[in-house]
Order: structure tokens, then C-alpha cells, then sequence
């Protein structure tokens, strides 16, 4: 795979938006789903939808650094995926691979900070190694964080966060009645990233799919009907766009 442009030209989003800064998501989550239709529409194989959608990542994720979004997350491989025809997360497994070789120049030269949200276990040693070296690399970027949601799942990780606050209650490093949101917070795997602003799904599914279901309870959801592989800066444009249109309340009453 070819990198990104070699250095993210930074744009004001009053050019491309008609918005303000202080009118952009924060942090915009994604649930890219799609590859593997688009691929079967064209009566190609699943892995070429893939391939496709890798591309389509490397050209969001710039697109956000160019706008000066602070967090984008990416759900790219479940806890469930694992179920899917061995051939194909093989395949999988050897793109996260790659890609993660192929982007890293041009992760540190766009100050991109690297992260994963998900289990280690069962990921192939090549992954991992490949993953632990981005993340190392990339740990002292203050631009975009760019996190890849990989053997992910939201309900496992809120089991995990649980375990690790019992057993601090167990050492009698906390005290029950001291649990709060943010202790629960800080016991997930997102504990460096605001909560997402903007949730969306691509495909026309109108699924949450046990993603960052702690994170999102008051994120925007904004579904789209074109497949990952076709999505581009104008869709990620107008779900931004209809984001800034929306009131966020937060449970009070609007000031209108």
C-alpha cells in the first residue's frame, strides 16, 4: 500500500464547511461497515472490498487531520468478526499487518499519535508487533489520534473495566461508595480520548453492534447508505455538517 500525501496541509473548516472550529466533533467515532456488499454488488471478491476500504481509511483519517478533529476511532475488527470464513480474517489480519508498516512514516511526519482500543489476546504475533511499534513510535505526536477499535468489543470491555475496579476495591485501593463515572471511565480501554461527539455507521445499517456503548450515550449517531469503500471527505463532510445543525442538550431544555 502507498502512504497518505507525505505532510497534511491543515485547513480552516470555514473553507470546505461553512463552520467554526468550536462547531466541529471533538472526537467522531465510525462504524465502517459495507466492504464486504460493495465487493459482492460488483461481483468481486470480499477481500477486494478490503482492500478498497483501506483506502478509504487512510483517505478519512487525513481528511480529519487536515480539519483539526482531535480523536477519530475506527471500528475495524469485532470480537465477533472472528466468526467470518478463516481465509478472509487471515486476509485481514495480514492487511492490519501491512498497513500499519506501510502508514507509519507518514503517521509521524503528520504528528499523528497512534492508538488501539481492544483485546491483545488472540491477535496474531505479527499484528501485534507491528501495532506495539506504531503506538511506540508515535506516542510523544500531539496531532489527531487516530485509535483502531481491533478485536473490539464494547460489552467485554466493560467487563474488564469492572474486574480491574473490583480488584482495586479488593486491595482496598478504593472504596465502593468513591465508584463514579469517571472511575469507570478510566478503567477502559478509551481512557486517553473524550467521549465521541459524533457516532457514525456506513451501509444504511442502523446498528450501535457493541461499539463504545459506555462512551456514546450522549454521542450523535448519523447513518449513511454508502458502503466504507465509497465513503468519502464530502459524506464525512455532511454527517460533520449535520452534527453542527443538531442541538445538544444534555438532558436540559433548549435555550430557544
Amino acid at each position: 500500500m502507498s502512504g497518505w500525501s507525505v505532510h497534511i496541509e491543515s485547513i480552516k473548516p470555514n473553507e470546505i464547511l461553512g463552520l467554526t472550529p468550536e462547531q466541529l466533533p471533538a472526537h467522531i467515532a465510525i462504524i465502517m461497515d459495507g466492504n464486504g456488499r460493495w465487493a459482492k454488488q460488483r461481483g468481486l471478491p470480499r477481500i477486494r472490498g478490503h482492500e478498497l476500504g483501506a483506502q478509504t481509511v487512510r483517505d478519512i483519517t487525513t481528511h480529519c487531520a487536515r480539519l483539526g478533529i482531535e480523536a477519530l476511532t475506527l471500528y475495524s475488527f469485532s470480537t465477533e468478526n472472528w466468526k467470518r470464513p478463516k481465509d478472509e480474517v487471515e486476509f485481514l489480519m495480514e492487511l492490519y499487518a501491512q498497513h500499519l508498516v506501510s502508514e507509519r512514516g507518514t503517521i509521524m511526519d503528520n504528528n499523528v499519535r497512534f492508538l488501539h482500543v481492544g483485546k491483545r489476546e488472540g491477535l496474531p504475533d505479527k499484528v501485534l508487533r507491528e501495532m506495539d511499534e506504531t503506538i511506540a513510535q508515535s506516542a510523544s505526536n500531539t496531532g489527531l489520534k487516530l485509535c483502531l477499535a481491533l478485536n473490539y468489543g464494547s460489552r467485554d470491555e466493560i467487563v474488564q473495566g469492572v474486574r480491574r475496579i473490583a480488584e482495586q476495591v479488593r486491595e482496598g485501593e478504593l472504596l465502593p461508595e468513591q465508584i463514579d463515572e469517571s472511575t469507570i471511565d478510566e478503567s477502559l480501554y478509551t481512557a486517553v480520548l473524550p467521549d465521541p461527539d459524533l457516532l457514525i455507521r456506513t451501509a444504511n445499517e442502523r446498528r450501535i453492534s457493541n461499539f463504545l456503548l459506555w462512551q456514546i450515550s450522549y454521542a450523535e449517531v448519523y447513518f449513511c447508505k454508502t458502503h466504507w469503500p465509497d465513503f468519502g471527505e464530502e459524506d464525512l463532510n455532511e454527517a460533520i455538517k449535520d452534527f453542527a445543525n443538531r442541538q445538544r442538550r444534555f438532558g436540559d431544555v433548549s435555550n430557544s
